[in-house]
């Protein structure tokens, strides 16, 4: 590891919803004891508004962010790669844990099937964090 604190890179292919919400829950429930990227193999535009209106709708601001390129840096800079439906298109880098999530894309979806999504996405974060605080 590179630094005291667990570094995360939520990965998904269009760093538009997925792994923004992911982002956006891990940094809300860690703070600053985590090191928190996302990034996509193919970003959009922007981020899918119906995920920043579902991460509203619990307290989360995520307007501020916008999708990024997966580059090999930031995989190798981490400690735990998420992967969420982006396959082989991201590096992979002994000694690294890899996790891939399986989970609906929010794209084209309505604010009612997204928001099981991103009770999903919380789900499996405070896990993830939890695993992160009791780790050796």
């Amino acid at each position: 590891m590179t630094s005291t604190k667990p570094s995360v890179l939520f990965v998904c292919v269009h760093n538009a919803g997925r792994s923004q919400m992911a982002a956006g829950w891990l940094r809300h429930l860690a703070g600053d004891t985590v090191e928190i990227r996302s990034a996509g193999s193919e970003p959009a535009d922007r981020i899918n508004p119906v995920a920043v209106a579902a991460m509203a709708e619990v307290g989360i601001d995520i307007t501020a962010e916008h999708p990024k390129k997966l580059e090999p840096e930031a995989v190798e800079a981490s400690d735990v790669v998420i992967t969420m439906g982006c396959g082989d298109t991201c590096p992979f880098f002994p000694g690294k844990r890899y996790e891939d999530w399986k989970l609906d894309d929010p794209a084209g979806q309505n604010l009612e099937a997204v928001r099981p999504i991103r009770d999903d996405i919380r789900t499996r974060v405070e896990q993830l964090l939890h695993e992160l605080q009791t780790r050796p």
